[in-house]
């Protein structure tokens, strides 16, 4: 077996990788809510996607791909899926046939009032465990950094 190749010291370790080091991070939380999504029957997608609607309300889809944090082509099967489970309703909007309005359904509604006490629970729990104060912290500098880095300002 021959020895690695020498990395470039540029690069650094993985360890300190923003990028790895983030979705490492979104790894460890969100296996505490994948067995929520599962046992309600939506992937991490549609749960963003629906959390999304239930915040906005009616709104454009491509405003709901940029705060989903999802690609145009995915949320178009995502929302695909949603309504075909009566969770999401789709119409054009009446002033531009070329924009689609997403919205969710009574259906929808329903099951994130269901889930949000589970959800609010795995949620304590995490922050029990980091601290409620670092976790605020934390997602402070995150938004920080999300503030600095992109091109466009956040609709929300």
């Amino acid at each position: 077996m021959t020895a690695p190749e020498p990395r470039d010291p540029a690069l650094g370790t993985t360890r300190t990788s923003l990028p790895i080091m983030l979705l490492r991070a979104r790894e460890a939380v969100m296996a505490r809510f994948r067995p929520m999504l599962h046992e309600i029957g939506v992937t991490e997608q549609q749960w963003r996607v629906l959390r999304v609607l239930d915040e906005g309300g009616e709104l454009d889809v491509s405003t709901v791909a940029h705060r989903a944090a999802i690609l145009p082509p995915s949320l178009t099967r995502i929302l695909k899926s949603l309504r075909e489970k009566g969770l999401v309703a789709i119409r054009r909007d009446r002033d531009d046939g070329r924009r689609s309005l997403a919205a969710l359904t009574g259906t929808g509604r329903d099951l994130i009032l269901g889930a949000a006490p589970d959800s609010a629970m795995i949620y304590a729990e995490i922050s029990r465990l980091y601290g409620m104060e670092r976790l605020d912290a934390l997602m402070a500098e995150i938004d920080a950094l999300i503030g600095t880095l992109q091109d466009e300002p956040d609709e929300n």
